[in-house]
Order: C-alpha cells, then structure tokens, then sequence
C-alpha cells in the first residue's frame, strides 16, 4: 500500500522513497519482525489453552523429545505468515503479479498445513492428513502458479530452465514441461522444509539465510542494470519478490526469539510447508530453481536422508542412517541438540554463499 503513495511524489518529493525496492523490503524485514514480536505472546497463550497436550511426540524418535517438548503448542507457522501478510500488503507492490503468485501458494500451503497440524492436535496423533491427499493439493496449487509464472513472463525465457555458472547455456522446456519441472520444485522445496523442522530453531534459521539469499537474487534478477553487469537473465517484475523474501526474514527473526532452545512454540507444518512453498515459487519466478537446491542444500540432504532411509529398509531391510531425518541420525550419534542446530546453521550459511557465487562464477 505504501508502494501507492510514490504517486504522490510529484507533489511531494519526499514520497519518491517509496518507489525503491531497498527501502521497501527494509520496512518489510522491521514490519514482519515487530508484528510478530508483540502479537507472538498472544499467539503462543491462545494455541496454548486450545490444544492443551500440544503436538504430540514421536514416540520412535529420540526418546529425550518425549520428556522435554511434550506439551509445547504447535501452529506457530501462524505467526510468520500473519507478520508476512501484513508486511507484504503495507510494502509491496500489490499490482505485481509474481507477488500475488508467490503470496496465494504459501497461504494454501500453510492451509494445508494448518489442517494437518489441526488433525495431529486433535486427534493427538503423529498421523495428521493423509499424505496423498496433501501431496495432491500441494502439486495442484504449485501447477497453477508455475503455470501463471510462465505465462506473465517474457517468452521464450519464461518456460526455459537456466542453468548456473553458465551464463548462455539454457534448457528450452516448453509451457507443460516446465510447470512439472516447477511443481517439482515448488513440492519438493515445502516437503523438504517440512522434514527439517525437528529441533528447536533448525528450520527457521536456514529458511531465513535461504530468505534472504533470494531476496538478492530476486533484486539483481529484476533489475536490468545488474542483471546485465552478472550476465543472468533480467525477469522484469521479479525485484518485488524481495520485499516477500524481506518479510520473511522478519517474520523469521521474531518467530525465531520464541521457538530458540527451548521453544515456546513449533511452527508446525503451517509454517514449514508454507514457508518451503515460499522459497520454491520465488526461485522458480526468479529463473534460479537449481541454485535453490544448492543455497537450501540442507534442506535437500534432509529430504534425501529420508527417501534413502526408507528405499534402503524396503529393499534390503536395513536402515543406511541410525534414524531419518539426517538431524536425528546425529542425535541418535550422541551429539547434543543444540550442536546439531548450530551446525547445520553454519552449513546453511556455506550453501547461501555458494548459490550467491552462482551469480558472478560464469
């Protein structure tokens, strides 16, 4: 909304500030953070009251979880999106289609997770909503918005498949081709966010290096005057995208003050589908899918440790890992919780620097 009142500019110069995207996506990042610093509390004694037992513990994993998270409320996905939401519609653009796009698919998602999370509540079960069902919706709404994607995009860049460190190799996919290849990478990025959040603040921090990672990309990707000094592909309309990637970390950081050791809250598969849904349309919209599976590298590790995991058992009827996901499996090693959190946040914060050197190395 805020974005309207540069119109205002010729009257009053000072209004112009409003057109930058810098400006914007900083008042995002401080939106998204005190929105959810000051309502959190709320947030946190409501959840608390209404789900009484909390989300229920798995009671085949670390054994340790069922002493010392039983009781502790789950949905504090709502949290981000809310401050997401609010930080977007003051800050944003919202004549951009590549916002609304990007906006709408981590709402359904965080649906989607939200009735999952209600199940597993309710029902104090780890079971939650059947998974083809939720795989079917998930891939409904990510074909629909790769398939708006590529249609406002400028063709024949807009269904093409870029590759990094390579500045003129380019894969021409075709409109169906690339929206599977995109819904493939929307899924997958909500999925593999889903199954690395297991301890307390894992999740949330490399979803907001990974955030913020974007958000640069997506500023660069949008502006023809750096997109041409780095020789990658200009997407016109998608620097906006930054200012959602700011909200995120915003929404982030203050998520993050009630869910650090010991959390206060989960976020819930509300959070962690919508927020991976986020990243993966972002990166699609921005033209830079396979540098996503190095800056949310972590995240890919995760979904592979599980897929291993279980193709292993099937077939041979052995586990490869002591338990899936991978940050399990180092628990299960002896490391402490807190050492698992932390280095996989330094390995989030390697990844983020070499999918940022994919925009210069080419």
């Amino acid at each position: 909304m805020f974005y309207w009142l540069a119109e205002l500019a010729p009257d009053v110069a000072v209004l112009n500030i409003f057109r930058y995207i810098t400006f914007r996506t900083g008042g995002a990042i401080v939106t998204g953070l005190l929105f959810v610093f000051f309502f959190g509390p709320r947030v946190i004694r409501s959840l608390r009251v209404r789900q009484g037992k909390g989300q229920p513990i798995r009671t085949e994993g670390p054994q340790s979880h069922i002493i010392q998270k039983q009781g502790t409320p789950t949905m504090g996905g709502l949290m981000i999106l809310s401050g997401l939401v609010v930080s977007v519609l003051l800050w944003g653009n919202l004549s951009n289609p590549y916002v609304w796009v990007v906006l709408l698919l981590t709402l359904v998602y965080g649906a989607v997770g939200f009735y999952d999370d209600y199940l597993k509540v309710t029902k104090q079960s780890v079971l939650g909503f059947a998974g083809r069902i939720k795989i079917v919706i998930e891939a409904g709404a990510a074909i629909i918005a790769t398939y708006i994607i590529a249609s406002v995009g400028e063709p024949p860049l807009s269904t093409t498949l870029t590759i990094p460190f390579f500045k003129d190799t380019v894969i021409p996919l075709g409109m169906w081709l690339f929206v599977i290849f995109g819904t493939f990478i929307i899924v997958g990025a909500g999925n593999a966010v889903n199954l690395t959040d297991g301890l307390d603040g894992l999740a949330i921090v490399p979803v907001m290096i990974a955030a913020a990672t974007f958000g640069f990309i997506a500023y660069v990707v949008g502006n023809s005057l750096f997109a041409d000094y780095l020789q990658i592909h200009f997407v016109n309309g998608t620097g906006e995208l930054a200012i959602i990637c700011g909200a995120l970390v915003g929404a982030g950081l203050g998520f993050l003050w009630f869910n650090a050791p010991p959390a206060l809250i989960f976020m819930g598969d509300t959070g962690s589908l919508a927020l991976g849904g986020a990243l993966g349309t972002i990166a699609v919209a921005t033209k830079h899918e396979l540098v996503l599976a190095i800056v949310g590298g972590l995240f890919v590790l995760e979904a592979v440790s599980v897929i291993v995991q279980v193709a292993s058992f099937k077939m041979f009827g052995k586990r490869v890992f002591r338990m899936a996901p991978l940050h399990h499996h180092f628990e299960q090693k002896g490391w402490p919780e807190s050492t698992v959190v932390i280095r996989f946040w330094i390995i989030s914060v390697v990844l983020a620097l070499a999918g940022l050197a994919t925009l210069k190395l080419r």
